[in-house]
């Protein structure tokens, strides 16, 4: 069963920092505070929506610092969500919130209103970069947090940015395999966007901060998905979504409004030019089959991929199949040479 949320966005509301790459507005398209009867309201109209037949829906809370916010008002929130898990057209609540902004009371309070799912941002387990880019907590806090949340039967989610103020694509590997070994079940990767009216922005004016650009930010991406995928960890976004707001105010990083796209053809890429360097170094010409759901994927962005091998010697052509539903890993593909 597909999963669905119906996602209510909180701008910055209760978040005690002002990290140095937020701008919670531009990136939500929100700048209102929702109230019980906003959330009834946009609840009823999602599901009246088709989109959502035969999904696993949550009520999603995103945004803000959810159980940071008022203690009133958040459960003020939670009441008008908690109608649809207990009528049966949600399966529960999904909740954005500081690795420090959670302990034994939150939790008690959040399970007894149906909440599910609880994402915490840690963005970076280098303390340093933590520091470096104002996020107000420790590595320590993202790990005790995490146990605290599956102990209490929470599904847990965990985000982490890539390309922050004083990280590199090292430091990011080293979160990413920290992050693993917390056993969430899902991940979202965020390249950082730098965005006007950030510290960031102001940094990169001065020259004191270089921000990936998307074609570098691709590369170190495909290789966290595949990581996380190889142990069994659902990568459930990546990158930020396409939107006006981060269109219109992004100054530099990297954004791309298909990046995850972009980073499943580099995986292609990467794992067809590896099968041919190894058996075929001198080149020729080669037919790549691939799921069939996969052939764009496989081709890459304007046929990219096509084009970068053959000017490495190998002229591909991709053709789709109907591989086994049962694969495990369904980018394996197969690549036979074209006898001329």
């Amino acid at each position: 069963m597909k999963h669905a949320n119906i996602a209510l966005f909180i701008p910055h509301n209760g978040c005690p920092h002002q990290c140095s790459f937020c701008n919670q507005r531009t990136i939500s398209g929100a700048s209102e505070q929702p109230t019980s009867d906003d959330v009834r309201a946009a609840v009823n109209t999602a599901l009246s929506s088709t989109k959502f037949d035969g999904t696993k829906t949550e009520i999603a809370f995103f945004g803000g610092s959810f159980t940071a916010i008022e203690r009133g008002y958040m459960i003020e929130l939670l009441e008008a969500a908690f109608e649809f898990v207990k009528s049966g057209d949600v399966s529960g609540i999904r909740v954005s919130t500081r690795p420090d902004a959670i302990d034994r009371e939150i939790l008690d309070i959040l399970k007894a209103y149906g909440v599910t799912s609880i994402e915490l941002g840690a963005q970076s387990m280098r303390d340093e970069v933590l520091e470096m880019n104002r996020r107000g907590h420790s590595a320590q806090d993202v790990v005790n947090s995490s146990n605290l949340i599956k102990q209490y039967g929470f599904s847990l989610g965990l985000q982490m940015m890539t390309g922050l103020y004083g990280d590199d694509d090292e430091g990011a590997i080293y979160t990413a395999h920290r992050l693993a070994e917390l056993r969430p079940d899902t991940v979202r990767i965020y390249p950082t966007v730098v965005l006007e009216g950030t510290e960031l922005a102001e940094r990169m004016r001065e020259g004191d901060y270089r921000p990936q650009n998307y074609e570098g930010a691709a590369d170190l991406c495909a290789h966290l998905l595949e990581f996380f995928e190889g142990e069994g960890i659902n990568v459930i976004k990546l990158g930020l979504h396409a939107s006006d707001g981060v269109d219109g105010n992004k100054v530099g990083g990297a954004y791309h409004p298909a990046f995850r796209e972009l980073c499943e053809g580099r995986i292609y890429l990467n794992k067809i030019r590896g099968y041919l360097k190894e058996n075929y170094p001198d080149g020729g010409e080669f037919t790549v089959y691939v799921d069939k759901r996969e052939i764009s994927k496989a081709s890459g962005q304007k046929k990219c991929n096509v084009s970068a091998l053959a000017e490495e010697g190998w002229r591909i052509k991709i053709k789709g199949e109907d591989f086994n539903s049962g694969e495990k890993w369904r980018r394996l593909c197969k690549i036979e040479p074209i006898y001329q």
